[in-house]
């Protein structure tokens, strides 16, 4: 195992601590695309060219903008409710 192999599995499992630790949920999005960057990295330097390319769109790209996303749809229900509360008082 190489020095750079070992700072990139530093690197991983700073991440997974991270996003455990981290309070907003943005924040813990990014970390995890970091994550999967990170980890088709490895691949690549465990001479797994396939898993690297499916770890890179599937983790980093498509994963991550379901969850952008869905983060986007949580943040539009929660102004939605707060707008009819703000209503119902003014009536």
């Amino acid at each position: 195992m190489t020095a750079f192999q070992i700072i990139l599995m530093g690197i991983l499992i700073i991440c997974a601590i991270s996003v455990s630790f981290s309070k907003n949920l943005l924040n813990s999005i990014l970390i995890y695309m970091s994550f999967s960057l990170v980890m088709s990295i490895l691949w690549i330097c465990l001479e797994s060219p396939d898993l690297a390319i499916t770890e890179a769109a599937v983790g980093a790209g498509i994963t991550s903008v379901l969850f952008f996303v869905m983060l986007k749809k949580i943040q539009a229900i929660e102004i939605i409710e707060t707008e009819k509360k703000e209503a119902s008082k003014d009536e």
